[in-house]
């Protein structure tokens, strides 16, 4: 358990605006920073994050919080591990009480006793490569010969798993990881007789991370020629590790990728470790797989440029056309770079230093639709059919570009490059576009005319009013319950308080309390705050482990647009904050929850008075009521500047 105080060093520490930084590219919006969503796909940047505060808001999702509920979101961490996390990153000593010990493993939650069992079996395999002697002698010498400095192989934990059928699984059953774990990992197979097999023995290890830095999986070489014996493996799938989702070497460039603004993708590991020691850290790979879409989309948390590296085997370029479509898909900017003929990502590197490494990507890089007319073009050469299926395929990898701009300019450069007007493209690509639309045909003698269906829309939605305005008064609560207001009592004498303490008095004054239970929860817990001298504000609540309630506290903490400085510094015109108005909104936002409350009480007795129950004396009296609450809905309505 991690002891308070460290929680309370880890949130007065940890910057969430450096923290999101590490994950999304991130640009200055006046007193706040924008980005694309991490958590879903979109064009325009509606991420945003508060250094004041300290809290940041998805306006795509709803989703928002503190920092550490943002590690928590992303990496799907619990609220341990995410104040783990931070205490790593910011290197923040935790007390807690003890270690988890192989029993409290086994009792934790699948998820998390895999990330204990990946760490160990990382820090094991790392053991065996410079601890043993066969992994000294095979392994090391591997590494070595390849040209990895010890920088390198320590950077990325490099590793050995021993020419034994079990050495790992012995291991880890003696330190008390269950045979059930192992199993589910994937590192250990156990067979009906009983016996055990390591899946990464005889074989280099490559640790895989995830995004924030966790070992996730292995991948693994053989260094024997053994033909039954596939070259490379990884780690089966499980609870941790999707290979789909993956990329190696993310974690450690994500930084240079952010500063570069660019990503420069290559297929294996050692493509990887050799550019890193070239000095180019902005590279991942995809690790042998056919790239995806979630792949992309970790990389556009970071860029919207990538560069795709290729060893110029023709046959693996027209295999990754469709995976380079899908970059094109999600709005990313696709540059090709061919290596010279025998050369691929590992080895140029090894021969060349970073900045011969820079001018040859410079001079070399091509648009990918340019790439992939001229490529296509050569294999057509003069057969008109050939060609004509190779236009096609163009056109349909342009259609793709969500940019109407985007596509109109690859358009008119393919039409180029072919040899063919831009009005038979552009029609091409029309007919592309529109395929599967729903639309249907009329026909009046020889016109015919093309009809889209377009969805009715749907019925307004009736504003519930008293929602309305009691998320007006969280909201004042959550962003300014701390400020001192100047106001009037009843005999027109000033007084100040805060806004927080305003309104809890005017609720217990007048009896009343929120409809919404949820924000009546909040209400509650404020006045508990007050009873114990204490202003609880947004800021205590988004630190909060309650999900709802944090989320709800950034939520109405943060805006998504501002006044812009321009108004006074380029316009001349002054305007008042927020801040200049809360008197007024605080008077306001009380007298119409009074009002609609009113008007409810109002409502509830004329149903009554209407039931055949109340006759006489009975009636009258609600009635009486029903007049005294219309005379205060009209008093408090004048206030308000409103006409009954």
């Amino acid at each position: 358990m991690i002891s308070k105080s460290t929680i309370d060093t880890i949130f007065n520490t940890a910057r969430v605006e450096e923290v999101v930084g590490d994950f999304v590219q991130l640009k200055r919006a006046g007193s706040n920073f924008k980005g694309l969503s991490p958590f879903t796909e979109e064009r325009t940047p509606s991420f945003v994050v508060s250094p004041a505060k300290q809290i940041w808001k998805d306006f795509s999702t709803g989703k928002g919080g503190n920092v550490v509920s943002f590690i928590m979101e992303l990496e799907q961490f619990t609220y341990p591990e995410a104040l783990r996390w931070l205490a790593k990153r910011y290197n923040i000593e935790i007390d807690e009480e003890k270690e988890f010990s192989p029993e409290q493993m086994q009792a934790e939650k699948t998820k998390e006793s895999l990330f204990i069992l990946t760490e160990f079996a990382k820090k094991f395999y790392t053991n065996q490569l410079h601890d043993t002697e066969e992994g000294q002698m095979i392994g090391l010498s591997y590494f070595k010969e390849r040209g990895f400095s010890n920088e390198i192989i320590k950077k990325f934990e490099l590793g050995y798993s021993l020419n034994k059928w079990d050495a790992f699984a012995e291991f880890a059953e003696q330190k008390g990881y269950s045979k059930e774990l192992l199993q589910t990992s994937g590192l250990v197979t156990y067979k009906e007789d009983g016996k055990r097999f390591d899946k990464f023995r005889e074989r280099v290890i490559f640790p895989i991370y995830s995004f924030s830095g966790r070992a996730i999986g292995f991948g693994g070489r053989i260094l024997r020629n053994d033909a039954k014996a596939a070259k490379y493996l990884n780690s089966s799938e499980n609870e941790i590790y999707f290979k789909s989702k993956t990329l190696y070497g993310l974690f450690q460039s994500k930084q240079a990728i952010l500063k570069q603004n660019e990503c420069f993708l290559v297929e294996g590991y050692t493509d990887v470790l050799s550019m890193h020691q070239s000095g180019i850290e902005n590279v991942v790979a995809s690790s042998g797989t056919a790239l995806t879409k979630d792949q992309i989309r970790i990389i556009k948390r970071l860029t919207s440029n990538i560069t795709v590296m290729y060893d110029g085997d023709a046959a693996g370029i027209r295999a990754s056309f469709r995976g380079i479509d899908l970059i094109l898909e999600q709005e990313l900017n696709v540059k090709v770079l061919l290596f010279p003929d025998g050369e691929d990502p590992d080895s140029f590197a090894r021969k060349h230093s970073a900045s011969e490494i820079s001018d040859y990507i410079k001079e070399n890089s091509t648009d990918f639709i340019k790439f992939k007319a001229k490529l296509l073009l050569d294999e057509a050469k003069n057969d008109p059919v050939k060609k004509t299926e190779l236009i096609r395929e163009i056109i349909q990898s342009i259609a793709l570009i969500p940019s109407l701009i985007q596509r109109e300019l690859y358009v008119m450069e393919t039409a180029t490059i072919m040899d063919i007007r831009e009005e038979v493209l552009f029609k091409y690509l029309a007919q592309i576009l529109n395929k599967g639309e729903k639309t249907f045909e009329t026909t009046e003698g020889n016109k015919k005319e093309r009809f889209t269906i377009v969805p009715s829309k749907s019925a307004k939605e009736v504003v519930n009013q008293i929602q309305v305005v009691e998320e007006e008064i969280i909201r004042l609560i959550m962003q300014f319950g701390n400020l001192e207001v100047s106001l009037l009592d009843d005999e027109k004498n000033p007084y100040k308080t805060t806004v927080i303490e305003e309104i809890i008095n005017q609720l217990e004054h007048n009896e009343l309390e929120l409809s919404n239970p949820f924000y009546q929860k909040i209400i509650d817990d404020v006045k508990i705050g007050l009873q114990n001298e204490e202003l609880r504000t947004g800021d205590f609540y988004a630190r909060l482990m309650d999900s709802d309630i944090s989320q709800t506290a950034t939520s109405m903490m943060i805006d998504n647009y501002a006044i812009s400085e321009n108004w006074l510094n380029k316009q001349g015109i002054s305007t008042k904050s927020i801040e200049d108005c809360i008197e007024k909104d605080l008077f306001d936002v009380m007298l119409r929850f009074k009002t609609i409350y009113i008007e409810d009480e109002i409502k509830k007795l004329m149903d009554i008075s209407r039931s055949p129950d109340f006759f006489g004396d009975a009636r009258n009296d609600i009635m009486k009521k029903v007049m005294d609450l219309t005379k205060m809905k009209i008093f408090l309505n004048s206030h308000l500047d409103r006409i009954i």
